[in-house]
Formats: structure tokens, C-alpha cells, sequence
């Protein structure tokens, strides 16, 4: 079963494998969100969105609908 950024609960974390969405990708990879990279989730808003997740050592905010689309290993 592929596990998805967006289903993970704060202080879990994952190895980003592959992304679903190849216009969102390029807008992730930008951000830093490369495959191979550990990412962590920091904290969710009250109404489950935004998501606050650290990678590389710096927070990024993303939304849900962008966290769904990055497949963790």
C-alpha cells in the first residue's frame, strides 16, 4: 500500500519515493521536496490544513492537496 504524506500524523515521518502529480512535482522539487529525502510532519492546522513539515533541516507549510500527492517509501 502506498502511504501519502497527507496520512501521516504529526511527529511520524517518511523517505519520499515518488510524486503522483507531475505539475505539482515540479512545484515540490523547487521547495526542496526531492526524492530520497527524509521529511517529518511538525504540526496540522486545526481544520487539517495547512500541513507544517520539516526536510532539510527548514519548515515548509503545504497544503493537503499537495501533501497527498508525494508517495513516502
Amino acid at each position: 500500500m502506498k502511504t501519502k504524506l497527507s496520512q501521516l500524523a504529526p511527529g511520524e515521518s517518511g523517505i519520499i519515493k515518488e510524486f503522483t502529480d507531475l505539475e505539482m512535482s515540479v512545484k515540490l522539487m523547487e521547495m526542496g521536496c526531492l526524492p530520497g529525502e527524509a521529511i517529518q510532519v511538525e504540526r496540522i492546522a486545526p481544520l487539517g490544513d495547512p500541513i507544517a513539515v520539516n526536510i532539510s533541516g527548514y519548515q515548509l507549510s503545504l497544503r493537503k492537496k499537495e501533501a497527498s500527492t508525494i508517495i513516502l517509501q
